[in-house]
């Protein structure tokens, strides 16, 4: 049986899907909830849920699931210091980043975030694996935390301030292992 807690990035996104089938049929893809200047603050809560079309939702769909997955391994805490982390980061970016932005890519550099760190700071065979296997799957889109390798139209600042939340998170939670499991 699968823990209660994988089905909560599935109702997250479960969220994000409902937001965009309401906005593709009753705004014709006009009714988005980003972040950024001179928006509602709240929009750095809702811009995760917010997409520009279903194949922006897809393309976060199928990895937002999997990373959220792999985080969970570590636990609720854990995947909630990732979102919290995630949203207070881009506070900031809202308030001075002179372009709106939304998507669940902030959230997913994040969670890559964490993965790739988290491992490294506990020394333990599964979060190492873990990372190893998020770099493996993804790491290819590290590139996109670069300033001007991202597409027209994509935020890399809020990819950049994703995955410094998902560091930041690692290190918030990071806790020192009990016994002699560490690695050399």
């Amino acid at each position: 049986m699968v823990p209660s807690r994988f089905w909560f990035p599935v109702l997250l996104l479960g969220m994000a899907w409902c937001q965009e089938l309401v906005d593709q049929l009753l705004f014709s893809g006009q009714w988005n909830l980003p972040m950024g200047p001179g928006l509602p603050i709240w929009g750095v809560i809702t811009a995760p849920f917010s997409h520009s079309g279903f194949a922006h939702l897809i393309s976060n769909s199928v990895v937002f699931l999997p990373l959220s997955w792999l985080v969970l391994t570590s636990g609720t805490k854990d995947y909630l210091a990732v979102w919290a982390a995630v949203i207070t980061i881009n506070i900031p970016v809202a308030l001075a980043w002179p372009t709106a932005s939304h998507g669940l890519s902030g959230v997913i550099y994040g969670l890559l975030g964490y993965l790739l760190l988290i491992g490294w700071l506990e020394r333990r065979i599964l979060p190492l694996l873990l990372g190893v296997l998020a770099f493996w799957l993804y790491g290819s889109a590290l590139v996109a935390l670069i300033p001007g390798v991202s597409p027209a139209g994509v935020s890399w600042i809020g990819h950049a301030a994703g995955f410094l939340g998902g560091i930041l998170s690692a290190l918030a939670v990071y806790r020192e292992p009990l016994n002699n499991s560490t690695l050399p």
